[in-house]
């Protein structure tokens, strides 16, 4: 078992860090600039620079000896959308870098350097055509690129990196091993910081959602096996249906106003003490017994046509004695199947009620983050939930194991 066990746990390992890859990179596709996200699009190319070199994300994606930087000096950017394609120019480009390698495409191009103490011009110019390779020193905080047969829309500058690795994902699995995920753009605290404060009220929610429909949906599975075919089953497979058939958001509608706002028998909004808890845990638990009590019925009715019950009948036994002691024992490994595979789906409808009640928990800060494209909680959340994932897997065969002796894990 703990050899078994540990081999697990190491192949969470390599299955993480697919996870990483994959979330990291769909994240920078389809995220887009985080740096136009927050200062908006019409900020000046200079401060969009500015901000990608202070979180990182002037650095290359995942490897790279070279980095594009967009800053586009003291030329507006309309300047060169107007001019057509095929159009050459000649005009001088002044940026403000740091001291470091860099490297300009664009056509044949003199650069000088200028002390930004003093404002004199450095004696020294490099020119020549492109690709040109040149540095700046320390004290060197302005380059002016005179620029010659510049075909318009295709200015490049880019900065040379410390090395090819040095990227932003190694940057950001350097960061997590340190347990750091990142800075949150939105609340500009650490991302872990945001997740903490976050973990509480998300667990005070779906803890009681879970175990409260596993319990009543069980039950109310044995009850219908035990009584299958008569007017009580009949009656509850009816309700399960209607219950199925009603959207999740119409019960989180219909109890807000009937009970919250019509009735006043619970809070209505806030996570100000336990009693905010109980409506949004009922709505949770209603709006999945329909599903729930369906697939335990099922599971139970399997167990109950075997011939070992039959033979138990037959020497006597009690029948709530063989549908709790022997029936629902056996059907523990569906039922604990179902309930695992339960808990990353419980995390997306926790999201939908901690919207609605405004209860700050992981849900609530994840939808926030995504309507602010904060891309370092978002990933930061996948990635808990990838490894929530695995774990429960991992938690699952060791109750396959303990459920039934016949299961040996390897």
């Amino acid at each position: 078992m703990k050899r078994y066990i540990v081999k697990r746990l190491l192949e969470m390992i390599p299955t993480t860090f697919g996870v990483l890859v994959l979330t990291f990179v769909l994240f920078h596709v389809v995220g887009g600039s985080p740096a136009e996200v927050v200062l908006g699009k019409n900020a000046s190319s200079e401060a969009l620079a500015a901000f990608d070199a202070r979180h990182g994300y002037d650095r290359p994606l995942l490897a790279g000896r070279w980095s594009r930087i967009r800053a586009l000096g003291d030329v507006p950017r309309e300047t060169l959308a107007r001019q057509p394609e095929s159009a050459l120019l000649r005009l001088p480009l002044t940026y403000a870098l740091p001291a470091g390698l860099y490297r300009v495409n664009a056509g044949r191009v003199m650069i000088g350097l200028r002390e930004s103490a003093t404002g004199v011009s450095d004696e020294a110019l490099v020119d020549g055509p492109a690709p040109l390779t040149f540095a700046v020193r320390e004290g060197w905080t302005a380059v002016t690129l005179d620029i010659e047969g510049l075909t318009a829309p295709r200015v490049r500058l880019e900065k040379g990196n410390r090395g090819l690795f040095d990227s932003q994902f190694v940057h950001y699995l350097t960061a997590l091993a340190h347990g750091d995920f990142g800075l949150s753009i939105e609340h500009r605290l650490p991302v872990a910081q945001v997740l903490r404060e976050g973990v509480g009220p998300s667990l005070a929610l779906t803890i009681p959602i879970l175990a409260g429909g596993t319990l009543v949906g069980v039950m109310l599975a044995l009850l219908c096996a035990a009584w299958r075919g008569s007017v009580t089953d009949r009656a509850v497979l009816i309700l399960s249906t209607v219950l199925m058939s009603v959207n999740y958001v119409v019960w989180v509608l219909a109890g807000q106003f009937l009970l919250a706002f019509k009735a006043r028998l619970f809070p209505l909004w806030g996570f100000e003490s336990a009693a905010y808890l109980v409506l949004p845990v009922l709505i949770g638990i209603v709006s999945g017994l329909g599903r729930d009590v369906r697939f335990y019925r099922a599971a139970i009715l399997d167990e109950v046509f075997k011939p070992y019950v039959r033979t138990a009948q037959a020497k006597g036994v009690s029948g709530a004695r063989i549908m709790v002691r022997h029936v629902l024992r056996n059907s523990l490994i569906p039922i604990v199947t179902y309930f695992s595979l339960s808990v990353p789906f419980l995390f997306t409808g926790s999201l939908m009620l901690e919207s609605f009640f405004g209860i700050p928990g992981l849900g609530s800060v994840s939808l926030n983050a995504i309507h602010s494209s904060d891309m370092a909680v978002v990933r930061a959340v996948v990635i808990l939930g990838a490894l929530l994932y695995q774990i429960v897997n991992v938690a699952t065969d060791v109750c396959y194991a303990w459920l039934d002796p016949r299961v040996r894990l390897r």
